[in-house]
């Protein structure tokens, strides 16, 4: 068997009523639709004699095919996510028992599977046009701390107007706080210092943003005006700055940055909606609370989605580096140069490194939830998650919380952990987030509105409260991927011209600003 053969991601025309769903003719196992219970006996394929269960399988989770030998390679999307620990019987349940992580040895080819593109943007929605040419699916006021010290002060300004004052600005969709737990007893130089000063100019630039005020205490490290010279931004009605120490104290500070409030208001309120071309749409992909559903259902029909917004002339953004170890070499194939390859890589060796010194695994993830759902180790959840990117060519790497500024599918770097992964993505310009979950996940992120695609449908009617759109109907229902894909892509346009997702109707979002903390808290 060879693993450069490209995972299959669709799911078969028979698989509705059929207890097992073979992925791929390359694989020794197969994914249970339902429970199979003890005794049960079923010919799972036409190259597969007739199985026998010795024990209960959960739905979800995976079963052999065949016999294998200790020490073989499991395989399941046509690629290896593991090896045997000792023999395994045709029938027996697959799982952390029995199947061990193995780090990924698959050929990395560069640049050999780029599939030619037409760009024609025929599509518009209906958006915010910012001076620089960028263009928001939403118009907030954004109140950022520099630091951990000014954040009360930051949440008690955004708390001073009223819900009856913002009414009178139909055209503000609110306004936001962005606070976090750095800032300060940080080095001013280094990765952790580039990738904090990086989010808070992404977010104060961004383009669903129409004012800002930065509040500080007025020692920390993390300087406003530090942040503002390194990235050429500059003071005026609509980019305030404040600090508690020099404007006299918290109860000062929260009255003057009620008055910069009042006086943005108006300003930002003349910005309204119009026709924008989809090409002007940067859209996250993000998974969270995955499942063994998710590289079946939603992941690639998001991928489906992703693919008909760069045909648009858009951009998707894939993120989450942890989460494509053991996939990536099916990414640098994609890769429109060498360069765009092995920048890719080059992450990949900073997080093996960077695991190492922190005496960690890249196998730590799945999590126990990620686990229960059927997924076992991480080769098997990644080759689910990069499902989310399509299969567009691969036009750029960019670090974390770095403005993205090539169209196309590109990848930024990011840790595993969803706030802090979509704040990077979000500073990087996405004014859309697209987040599939399995386990279930209320995520909401502002100021872009998150999507939420369930990748199961069992999971969809328990919380049908915060999914937006179920992709399990793939397997429930026998719908095609391009189906479901082009649903999502339907309802992110709309989304993009102002209908509120079922995480911004919860009002989510507030606590999600989480930049990416990386060395020494000193």
């Amino acid at each position: 068997m060879n693993d450069d053969v490209s995972p299959i991601v669709w799911v078969k025309d028979d698989a509705v009523g059929n207890p097992v769903l073979q992925l791929s003719s390359e694989d020794n196992v197969g994914v249970a639709l339902r429970t199979l219970k003890a005794g049960e006996s079923f010919k799972a394929g036409e190259s597969f004699s007739e199985i026998s269960i010795e024990n209960a399988i959960p739905k979800g989770h995976k079963m052999a095919l065949a016999p294998i030998a200790a020490g073989e390679r499991v395989r399941k999307y046509a690629q290896t996510i593991g090896v045997a620990r000792a023999p395994i019987a045709a029938g027996e349940h697959i799982h952390t028992h029995n199947l061990d992580f193995q780090n990924n040895d698959a050929a990395h080819e560069f640049c050999s599977d780029i599939n030619e593109l037409t760009i024609k943007s025929t599509d518009t929605f209906q958006g915010f046009k910012r001076a620089d040419g960028r263009v928001g699916t939403r118009n907030f006021i954004a109140v950022l701390s520099s630091v951990n010290c000014s954040a009360t002060a930051v949440h008690h300004i955004v708390n001073s107007l009223s819900d009856e004052v913002l009414q009178a600005y139909p055209n503000v969709d609110g306004i936001a706080a962005f606070t976090h737990s750095t800032g300060c007893g940080m080095a001013t130089q280094g990765e952790g210092w580039d990738n904090l000063q990086r989010v808070l100019a992404g977010y104060a630039t961004h383009p669903n943003i129409g004012g800002v005020l930065f509040v500080g205490l007025g020692c920390e490290a993390s300087q406003i005006q530090s942040t503002l010279s390194e990235h050429s931004l500059a003071r005026g009605p609509l980019l305030c700055t404040m600090n508690i120490q020099t404007t006299g104290g918290h109860k000062k500070t929260v009255e003057q940055g009620h008055q910069h409030l009042l006086s943005m208001l108006p300003e930002v309120n003349r910005n309204s909606r119009e026709a924008c071309s989809a090409s002007s749409l940067m859209l996250a992909l993000q998974c969270g609370g995955s499942d063994a559903w998710s590289g079946i259902t939603a992941n690639p029909a998001l991928g489906y989605a992703a693919d008909l917004l760069v045909k648009q002339g858009g951009t998707a953004v894939l993120a989450e580096t942890p989460e494509i170890y053991g996939a990536e070499h099916l990414l640098t194939r994609r890769a429109v140069s060498t360069a765009v390859a092995k920048h890719l890589m080059d992450r990949i060796d900073w997080w093996q490194d960077y695991v190492a010194r922190n005496n960690g695994s890249l196998d730590n993830n799945p999590s126990p939830g990620n686990k229960l759902g059927g997924l076992t180790t991480i080769l098997e959840k990644s080759l689910g998650a990069v499902a989310k990117g399509g299969t567009s060519p691969l036009t750029g790497v960019f670090k974390y919380a770095q403005p993205v500024d090539v169209n196309g599918f590109v990848f930024m770097d990011s840790p595993g952990y969803d706030p802090a992964s979509v704040t990077g993505q979000v500073a990087g310009g996405c004014n859309l987030v697209s987040f599939t979950t399995g386990r279930g996940s209320t995520f909401g992120c502002k100021p872009a509105p998150s999507l939420k695609i369930a990748t199961n449908t069992d999971m969809f009617e328990q919380l049908e409260d915060d999914m937006d759109i179920n992709a399990g109907t793939i397997v429930s229902n026998g719908d095609s991927v391009a189906e479901v894909g082009q649903q999502i892509y339907d309802r992110l346009l709309s989304v993009a011209s102002g209908t509120k997702t079922l995480s911004e109707q919860h009002g989510l979002g507030d606590n999600e600003f989480v930049p990416w903390q990386v060395g020494a808290t000193m």
